[in-house]
């Protein structure tokens, strides 16, 4: 197990490590230059395609999806709520995952969740989550928006020294807070605007709520509310930023279609003309050019799961997960578990992984 863990955790050289180093350490390695060719073999994959060979699609909402990519340039999003300062590995896992496209020259955005960090996603979750103070959401803002900005950077890296050219002018990569719509959005507007697109039938039926329905403590009228503004989320980037794909964990499946749903009733409801790339504009009334991406949440070979609800989060940054038990992870890493993280962590094309 401890030449796994080297694999995983030897830094670029030349790079300084500063506040978030656990992207470098964890995924970001120096390999061998015999391994180059092996990568490179894979740097014009449909990347949807990529993440399928990887084990990394659970599900997509549309199997146009890999027809939408092929036919050129897209943009993707993947959202995360500030709920602490640093992201873990489960996050990684989903990073990765847009990072695959960003190498094959889609734009990647990366939304932190300014707003919709203070009501908290029921997804997944027993209980409500207790409500932060205002200090400590922007603390946690700043935080996750330096790690996305780092990642992407030493992402990019990564790939150039495994080989891959980093295709041009589509892979660009943002990082948007979505307080800056919600914070101009009133209720009254939100309401007319997209509550009257909502059925509450379709948002009961949604496990996430279902679930949450069932148990001794019930679900309030806050985080009912949750999967349309992640359904807004979606539509804004769709029509500000010409965004067709979301991705996200396997338990963001619910969410990801809401806003799905909402981008298909407003286009067909709307005289608005949202202006969509030459490859969408034949796409019929079903599709409305909008697709959802998940990924197998983190867990191991036994089904236990990683991440900050369940209490045994790693994380990306030193001072909440020291480099010692960050590194003793992967030297622990059980037998059955290292040839799949090796395809969720590292960019090794799945001939290398079997060697």
């Amino acid at each position: 197990m401890a030449s796994f863990a080297t694999t995983l955790t030897r830094p670029l050289r030349g790079v300084t490590l500063r506040a978030v180093p656990r992207q470098q350490l964890a995924v970001f390695s120096r390999f061998s230059s015999s391994s180059v060719s092996a990568t490179a073999a894979h740097a014009h994959r449909n990347p949807v395609l990529e993440l399928q060979q990887r084990g990394l699609v659970a599900a997509m909402t549309s199997p146009e999806l890999v027809d939408h990519v092929d036919a050129g340039p897209t943009a993707i999003y993947c959202g995360v709520d500030p709920t602490a300062s640093s992201l873990h590995l489960g996050n990684l896992v989903t990073l990765l995952g847009l990072l695959h496209f960003h190498i094959k020259g889609h734009t990647t955005i990366g939304l932190v969740g300014g707003a919709t960090g203070s009501i908290g996603d029921p997804s997944g979750k027993s209980t409500e989550r207790q409500p932060m103070s205002a200090a400590t959401l922007a603390k946690n803002v700043a935080g996750i928006d330096a790690q996305f900005q780092q990642f992407f950077q030493r992402g990019r890296a990564y790939a150039e020294n495994r080989g891959y050219s980093v295709q041009g002018a589509g892979g660009l990569v943002k990082v948007v807070n979505n307080k800056t719509w919600f914070g101009k959005l009133s209720a009254l507007e939100f309401l007319g605007d997209i509550g009257r697109y909502a059925r509450v039938g379709t948002m009961i039926a949604r496990d996430s709520v279902k679930s949450r329905l069932e148990s001794p403590q019930g679900i309030s009228f806050t985080e009912f509310s949750y999967q349309l503004l992640q359904a807004y989320d979606f539509w804004h980037l769709y029509h500000e930023d010409r965004c067709r794909i979301q991705l996200g964990g396997s338990d963001q499946w619910g969410n990801i279609t809401a806003g799905i749903d909402l981008i298909h009733k407003k286009k067909k409801t709307t005289d608005e003309q949202v202006v969509i790339d030459s490859h969408n504009e034949s796409e019929s009334e079903k599709s409305p050019g909008a697709y959802g991406l998940t990924i197998p949440l983190l867990t191991t070979a036994t089904g236990e799961k990683f991440g900050k609800s369940a209490g045994n989060a790693v994380w990306l940054d030193e001072k909440m997960t020291s480099l010692f038990d960050f590194y003793q992870f992967f030297v622990k890493t059980a037998d059955a578990d290292v040839g799949r993280y090796l395809h969720y962590f590292t960019l090794l094309s799945a001939d290398e992984i079997k060697v």
